[in-house]
């Protein structure tokens, strides 16, 4: 009878690889997570306003979920108006449910941030 068994360097590398990758995926689920109730950026996406300025119009619709045009200004971060319309503000998951529902908003997204990765070697030179 033939036993297959594992040579002991191997399993020690299969074991580390294995505990690793659980680290790694649970860092991640973490970092993921909305669990908090701290505001972050999202991007909503609204239609375009036909009758009043756009920044007006998201102010408008920003005052309605926050409760006040003064909350509203300090949430509001950018109002898109050439390529979208829409605009960025800093929100708690309770206030993107609340904007959410208003009327003219279409989408509401996280912002996310994406880092370049330098070129790594030789006749790489970035100006």
């Amino acid at each position: 009878m033939q036993s297959s068994s594992v040579p002991p360097g191997r399993s020690l590398y299969l074991i580390l690889i294995i505990v690793l990758a659980l680290f790694a995926s649970i860092t991640m689920a973490e970092s993921t997570g909305e669990a908090s109730s701290e505001a972050k950026v999202h991007i909503i996406y609204t239609e375009k306003p036909t009758d009043e300025e756009p920044k007006d119009y998201h102010l408008r619709t920003l005052s309605s979920a926050l409760g006040s045009e003064e909350a509203a200004k300090d949430a509001l971060i950018y109002s898109y108006k050439e390529a979208a319309s829409g605009f960025s503000a800093k929100l708690t998951p309770e206030q993107v449910t609340e904007i959410s529902k208003q009327p003219g908003v279409i989408q509401v997204v996280p912002s996310q941030t994406y880092h370049l990765h330098k070129p790594v070697g030789a006749g790489f030179k970035l100006t």
